[in-house]
């Protein structure tokens, strides 16, 4: 075994030496995991983005892209991938408000349980808390959410509706109500009827909006494809490149950063790597991977402390996408991976019948694997 290891070192080593795409190494690996998806690659729509990381002479990170069928005009559905920049945006509006912070109390009109921007954003990485991100779209807005996605040039993008809930793509809102004290000196996030309304729905003209021969209703089948078109759209690339302005922000100017304080930013980071028993939820049944597919999405064992993966997943209709940066302390090793595959093999949507576990998680697993391996490799022959 150990003979192996060091053969696949030296191969490893050649290719970033001779200047071989190691995502192209990566794929070509002879695991079940990886060679299965590589045979049949037309059914599962896999898009990969990954960042070798380095350091200039003078201490600046220098960045190096890899991609496999990266392609922003072919669409997949991005589930609760569209978490991450709506909590990111949260915390931008509470750092600008000043009235209130992210631990203000407040409730939504017409409910009576309270809440505070920072559980909302612990739950949403946590365990992917669906009513948290539908209260955080109530407070922003999809029209808010896209503008201020487009202003810091994070596009193509279109985030439209809610998830998991009835009316999802409802253009009303509901205001949050937050109390500043003990008295009742409230700040209602919609302080007007004109932006309590965000403007309608524009139908995706991308390629892959219909997919599949069927798709559930009501507990029918539809014998026809499904239409995505009026779907949340936040492609690869677009992820990607919001990893990059929170952890590389001095690679991009003023404007296309996000302003975050520093106290913010620390918490934001700190919530994106936290596994869940360590936010207070029950290890048997929210696992340290439960939301995170790269290296140890296929085990329910710990992951160790030095490894931390800043990240966020999404699975839904047949689709996983993990977009993660992911630092080894100890090794010294970090880079960005971003990638999504689809798993549905009997091409019905919505009817709970896909091959996360068996196929997709274990595909994203090893790929974080194989390059993790190049990246150790190539820390080792610096």
């Amino acid at each position: 075994m150990k003979k192996l290891l060091f053969l696949f070192f030296i191969l490893l080593l050649a290719c970033s030496e001779n200047g071989t795409d190691p995502l192209a190494v990566a794929l070509k690996s002879d695991h079940p995991a990886i060679s299965g998806i590589m045979q049949n690659l037309d059914s599962h729509e896999v898009q990969i983005l990954y960042t070798r990381i380095d350091t200039t002479a003078n201490g600046a990170p220098l960045l190096t892209e890899f991609s496999f069928q990266l392609d922003a005009t072919h669409y997949f559905y991005p589930a609760s991938t569209v978490k991450f920049p709506v909590a990111v945006l949260a915390l931008e509006k509470i750092d600008a408000l000043h009235t209130i912070s992210r631990n203000t109390p407040y409730t939504m009109e017409g409910d009576s349980v309270v809440h505070t921007i920072e559980d909302e954003v612990r739950q949403l990485f946590a365990v992917s808390d669906n009513d948290a991100y539908n209260r955080l779209y109530e407070f922003l807005g999809r029209d808010y959410i896209n503008a201020q996605l487009q202003r810091k040039r994070l596009q193509p993008v279109r985030i439209s509706h809610r998830l998991a809930t009835e009316n999802a793509s409802d253009k009303e809102r509901t205001p949050l109500l937050f109390r500043l004290n003990e008295s009742d000196t409230i700040f209602q996030s919609l302080p007007n009827l004109s932006t309590a309304s965000d403007s309608e729905i524009q139908k995706l003209k991308l390629k892959k909006t219909v997919k599949g021969k069927g798709f559930m209703r009501n507990d029918t089948l539809i014998a026809q494809p499904m239409d995505f078109s009026e779907k949340n759209y936040l492609p690869l690339r677009t992820q990607h490149e919001l990893l990059k302005r929170l952890f590389f922000a001095e690679l991009f100017p003023e404007d296309q950063q996000f302003q975050l304080a520093k106290e913010t930013q620390e918490f934001l980071f700190n919530t994106m790597h936290t596994v869940p028993r360590n936010s207070g939820y029950d290890e048997s049944e929210f696992y340290d991977s439960y939301g995170k597919f790269f290296i140890y999405g296929d085990s329910k064992e710990r992951m160790p402390e030095n490894l931390k993966i800043y990240n966020k997943v999404g699975y839904a209709f047949g689709t996983l996408t993990d977009t993660a940066y992911i630092v080894d302390e100890i090794n010294d090793i970090h880079f960005l991976l971003s990638a999504t595959i689809l798993v549905n093999n009997n091409e019905i949507f919505n009817d709970d019948h896909y091959e996360y576990e068996s196929v997709g998680i274990p595909f994203l697993a090893q790929l974080g694997r194989e390059l993790y391996r190049y990246e150790f490799a190539r820390k080792k022959a610096k």
